[in-house]
This record gives structure tokens, sequence and C-alpha cells, in this order.
């Protein structure tokens, strides 16, 4: 017996059964897509939270007042949580391998111009904005540089700030009045986009100095730096950790966020999302091969007198077993077929009806897919194949 007659056997016998061969398959069809499914949407997310975190660089850190890993609630024990000043974020240009300190100010504020008004997001920043976010202006131009502690009376609006306050006009020039300060629009941004979800084009940014008087703060929300390169993070994360201390009476009373330590977390969460993914997928897959498992055990039995005559007329016990273990595997190659059509379908639909999820299937994973789904036909058809292949042929041949 030939390769060609073994498979001709082995569809014959798949097709003769065809609503226990479905069933069969589909089993391994329903692991297989919720392999390609689960981890296209999880590949899709890891990609674009990659992107949106790492657009301004790798080579940026965040310094926020308050320790996160601490324990209790600040002052209920006697302890006091120290701000963060401009004068933290000057002595900071003096750490080794660090360029650029941006201090930030955070608040919302009604935006009235041009007749019109509405709650804003507004950003008290720098000069160094600019350069550190990667952002550009359309229009006129940005903060001034200077003493961040002064209070000046200009602002520069988002796209979408200027487009609902003064339309297609010009607003270079015109008057804001942000929180009830009277501000003088000296730029208009580009289009960015969102960023994690925070739209970067709703915002009015103003001198940092003008929004903590604004907000009537004395201390800073955030104080965002760079270095030279990745490379240099341990050292300048020491150099910053070692400044704030030694200015806020030997306490760690900051929390200091890197690129890197961001991405570690996500990919932390994304190998948990992989290993459930996983789970998913080998239960499914379980099923179905217990579904081809026992179906091949059942066709040993109903097809006795055929292995018989097979034997008879001259074919091996290894042929024999072949044949059984090459419809295994085809039961569950096809499923691992249909299960990837399935998978890639429904992505494809979710990607079109909603097209702000990020959906991406690495094209490794389609193979690992069809090579998991195989093996698995192969290992769950090899107890019936030994059963068939140890059988008798004389007895074989009685059996009816």
């Amino acid at each position: 017996m030939n390769l060609r007659d073994a498979v001709g056997l082995s569809l014959g016998a798949l097709t003769q059964h065809r609503l226990r061969t479905a069933l069969s398959v589909l089993g391994i069809a329903i692991g297989v897509a919720a392999v390609i499914l689960l981890t296209s949407i999880g590949e899709g997310v890891r990609l674009y939270i990659v992107q949106q975190t790492t657009q301004f660089g790798t080579n940026v850190m965040a310094i926020n007042p308050g320790k996160t890993e601490t324990v209790g609630i600040p002052g209920v024990l006697g302890g006091t949580t120290q701000k963060l000043t401009i004068d933290d974020a000057e002595m900071l240009r003096r750490v080794q391998g660090v360029e650029i300190v941006l201090p930030l100010v955070v608040g919302m504020a009604r935006v009235e111009g041009g007749g019109l008004g509405r709650s804003v997001t507004i950003l008290g920043a720098t000069s160094d904005a600019t350069e550190l976010w990667k952002v550009d202006v359309r229009q006129g131009v940005f903060l001034p540089p200077g003493d961040p502690r002064r209070a000046t009376g200009v602002a520069v609006l988002g796209p979408k700030v200027k487009r609902e306050l003064f339309g297609e006009t010009n607003a270079l020039g015109e008057w804001v009045r942000c929180a009830g300060w009277r501000l003088r629009v000296i730029g208009v941004m580009e289009p960015k986009g969102q960023l994690l979800g925070f739209d970067m084009d709703d915002l009015v940014y103003v001198p940092v100095g003008t929004a903590m008087k604004m907000f009537n703060q004395d201390e800073l929300a955030e104080i965002d730096v760079t270095f030279g390169h990745e490379s240099m993070t341990d050292p300048v994360v020491a150099g910053v950790t070692r400044m704030l201390k030694e200015r806020h009476d030997g306490r760690e009373d900051f929390t200091i966020t890197t690129q890197a330590a961001m991405l570690e977390v996500f990919d932390d969460i994304m190998n948990v999302v992989t290993a459930a993914v996983g789970g998913i997928a080998g239960i499914s897959l379980l099923v179905g091969a217990i579904g081809i498992l026992t179906m091949m055990w059942i066709s040993v039995g109903e097809r006795t007198h055929e292995i018989g005559l097979l034997r008879a007329v001259g074919a091996s016990s290894g042929q024999v077993q072949r044949l059984f273990l090459f419809e295994a595997i085809g039961m569950a190659a096809l499923g691992g077929a249909v299960g990837l059509a399935g998978g890639y379908g429904v992505a494809f639909l979710l990607k079109l009806a909603v097209p702000a999820l990020p959906v991406h299937t690495p094209a490794e994973f389609a193979v690992a897919a069809i090579v998991v789904s195989s093996l698995t036909g192969l290992a769950s058809g090899v107890a019936p194949a030994r059963r068939a292949a140890n059988l008798d042929p004389i007895d074989a041949l009685h059996a009816e």
C-alpha cells in the first residue's frame, strides 16, 4: 500500500462519517480560532501601547510627588509628603546626563474666546515642551524661554480648542480668558491626536509660572526629564534620586517612572494575558483531541473487517498504523485551517467594526497554530492507530 492509497483510504473514511468528522474538526477549529483572535487583539494592544509610550523616546523619565510604594496614608502617622517645586526642577539640570527638565502643572478651567467658551485642560509648561514631547507649532510661536517662576499672559492653543473658539479665523494676537486670566494667543499647535486616550489637541499651553498662580498652587504635578541615551537610565535615576533626597531632608518622597520600567510592567501584564490565552487554547485543543481520539477509537472497532482485508492483501502493521495516523492528522490539520480562517475573519471584521481597536496577527502565530493542531491530531491518533495495527489479521477477517 503506497502513500497515495493510504491518503485515499483515509479521505474515504472521513467523508463516510461527515457529521462525526465535522464535530471533531470543530473542536480543533474553536481552539485555533480562539488563539488567533485573542493573540491578534493582545499583540495589537501591545504594539499600540509600545508605540504610544515610546513616541517621545526611551530616554524619558517622569517624577511625581509621593512614593507609590509606601504603605499607609501620608500624614496620618505624622509624616508628610514634600512637594515638588520649580526649584527642584532647576536643580535637576545639574545632574550629570540630564538634558531637558520640564516642570508641569495641570488643571481644568473654563476658556473663553471669540464669544464662545468651555472647560479645557490647561497645561503649564516651559519652552522645552515642544522638544521633549516632539510636538510642533503650526502658527505663531510656542511659550517663550525665560524664568519658569515668572507668570506671563500668553497662551498657545491646541488645534481643537482653536477651531472651537475661533473657527477658521486667525487666532494669533487674539485674547482668551482662562480661569479669570486674560491671555494673548501667540501660537497654535500642529495636530497630534490621541496619546493613550488623552487628546493632545484639546489643550491650552500656558507658562508654568502662570499656571501655578492661575490654580493657586505652589507645587508641580510632575517633572519630566530626558537624558542622553537609554543606556544611561540607571545612573541618571540614581543622580536624580540623590539630588531630590538631599533637597527633601533625606526622604525619598517622590516616584520616578522611566520608559523602561513602564514597558517592563506592560510586558509582565502581556505575559499573563498570553498565558491566559494559552490556557483557553489548551482547553479547546484538549477537547478537540479527545473528540478525535474518541472518533478514531470507534472507527477502529467499526472497520475491523477492513483492517483484516488490508492485512490479508499484504499491508503491514506499520502501514495500517500510518493509515489511521493520517486520518487523525488530516482532521486536526483541517480543523487548524478552519480555525485559522475563522480567527483571521473575525479579527478582520472586528477591525472594520471598531477601527480604534488595534488588531495585529503575527505570521508566526498562524504557522504555530497549524503545527500545534497537527501535532494534537498526531498525539490523539496514536492509541487508535496502535490498536488497529495490533489486531490479529485472522480474527479481524472474521469480524462483522
